[in-house]
């Protein structure tokens, strides 16, 4: 069961996010954080596969700060409206990392079990601070452009991250950056592979095998560190 509410970060700013309800009690809480193109189809296909899954999920409407309601294709016109807001983020990310945490605390609010983070692109750089930032049992991240960045903030619970060997946005300097930085972080190279290849709804990026196996060392991992 799919819905949407109203979260409120620590600093008042008001955000939507997108709830869909596992069947029966909750394994445990995700937070299903979007790429740059807002909570749209396929972020909302996204976090319905996890709560099928078992989890109780949240996708906070990261943009909503600077434009609400922000759903944006798969195309140059949605990639570029994407940028220009995400270029309107601080450079430290902390406002955003706040609007994160509205949506740990949402979920703390409605179970009593662990949450973790998961992130895609956008979302992957935001799992990555999530971990060192905010309270939270675990964290994932799919291809975060910007992780190289804070390589030397300290998790402080487990991560794994996922990407693709040909991300053009993402080079094998950049990955060797947080290998060499945390060598206790799984980090996971899909071959033949390129950016955004979880992104199902998009058939000039999502690649299948990938995809699939990506999920599957995902979901071991949260079910390790959130399910009791």
């Amino acid at each position: 069961m799919a819905e949407w509410v109203e979260l409120i970060s620590s600093d008042n700013n008001e955000l939507a996010g997108y709830v869909v309800r596992p069947k029966g009690t909750p394994k445990g809480g995700l937070v299903v954080v979007q790429e740059i193109f807002g909570v749209n189809k396929n972020i909302q296909t996204t976090a319905e596969d996890w709560a099928n899954d078992g989890f109780l999920v949240v996708a906070p409407a990261m943009f909503d700060r600077y434009e609400k309601n922000v759903d944006l294709p798969y195309d140059e016109a949605g990639f570029n409206k994407g940028m220009s807001i995400m270029q309107q983020f601080p450079a430290d990310m902390q406002p955003q990392t706040l609007d994160v945490e509205a949506a740990v605390d949402w979920l703390r609010s409605e179970i009593s079990g662990n949450v973790g983070v998961v992130g895609y692109c956008f979302g992957g750089t935001m799992a990555w601070l999530s971990a060192p930032r905010l309270k939270v049992e675990a964290t994932v991240g799919y291809y975060g452009g910007a992780i190289a960045k804070f390589v030397n903030e300290e998790p402080q619970c487990p991560v794994m991250l996922h990407f693709g060997a040909n991300d053009p946005y993402i080079d094998a300097a950049a990955r060797e950056t947080i290998t060499n930085a945390h060598p206790e972080v799984p980090v996971f190279v899909y071959e033949k592979t390129g950016h955004a290849f979880n992104r199902k709804l998009d058939p000039k990026h999502f690649v299948q095998d990938a995809s699939a196996l990506a999920k599957k060392r995902s979901l071991l991992f949260f079910e390790q560190h959130l399910v009791f």
